[in-house]
């Protein structure tokens, strides 16, 4: 089956028809989404998106871009969420040094490096898994990463080097993969896409931005595409698709057992 380990559903660009896409996925056989937050404001609307839809499930925390709209209470509120709910991660969290991003200066990245560290510990004390966000920040993550004793997680959209995923993969962490590794031109993460240990990756769309080739650099990304992006997996490292399916799913399921969980739950249901 396939597993979207990283999928943004709450987002305003599916307000004309989310409740279509979920459904529809599910019927092609996407059997999990995960829908991380990415600051306060959308933990509820969140949580009552994955009520909705069963398959779907939640990660609670504080994106790094997203600290400049949080205060430090929020992670005494992420606490008390996690001890009155049941998200299956923290996420999304992590460093984000795109040199591109208009607001990044050194006062900005000091807060992304608090809010970062306050939901590991979080992470630690509640013995959940982590979504890592690391863009451009990879070795500041690991460095932080090393500090503390979490069960592991998944690094999101990983994008650095053969070495970089090696120490994720040391420290207990799956490598998503998805959209990027569908561009023809993108010879550094297909290459590790096809070298890696298939039992380090995890699929995901991070819909719905990161679209495939297919859809063009604007297009929207959903979970329909996670088929073909599963197909591209295969075919970089020249194996059945099937093989592909069960070995990311049960990679999922490691890295995230709540949502192992949930999913078998649905499938007693059913």
């Amino acid at each position: 089956m396939l597993i979207d380990t990283h999928c943004h559903l709450d987002a305003a660009e599916f307000d004309v028809d989310r409740d279509y896409i979920a459904l529809l996925a599910k019927r092609q056989g996407v059997a999990g989404i995960v829908v991380p937050t990415v600051e306060r404001a959308n933990f509820d609307s969140v949580i009552e998106l994955c009520a909705k839809h069963k398959h779907c499930a939640y990660a609670l925390g504080i994106h790094p871009l997203y600290v400049d709209r949080a205060i430090d209470r929020d992670i005494e509120t992420l606490v008390a969420y996690i001890k009155s709910s049941n998200p299956i991660a923290i996420g999304e969290i992590g460093l984000d040094y795109f040199k591109y991003t208009p607001k990044l200066n050194p006062a900005h990245i000091e807060r992304q490096i608090f809010f970062f560290t306050e939901q590991l510990k979080v992470a630690q004390q509640f013995k959940l898994p982590v979504l890592l966000h690391v863009r451009q920040a990879i070795d500041d993550v690991l460095k932080h990463l090393r500090r503390h004793t979490l069960v592991g997680g998944i690094a999101h959209a990983f994008n650095g080097s053969l070495q970089q995923a090696e120490q994720f993969i040391a420290l207990g962490f799956k490598l998503g993969f998805g959209g990027a590794m569908t561009y023809r031109r993108a010879l550094k993460i297909r290459e590790l896409a096809g070298k890696l240990p298939l039992e380090a990756i995890v699929l995901e769309t991070d819909a719905p931005d990161m679209p495939p080739e297919w859809l063009g650099a604007h297009g929207r990304n959903s979970p329909l595409e996670l088929a073909k992006i599963a197909q591209v997996l295969a075919d970089l490292r020249q194996v059945n698709v099937a093989q592909v399916l069960t070995v990311t799913e049960c990679n999922a399921y490691e890295a995230l057992p709540k949502l192992a969980e949930l999913c078998t739950s649905l499938q007693v249901l059913h």
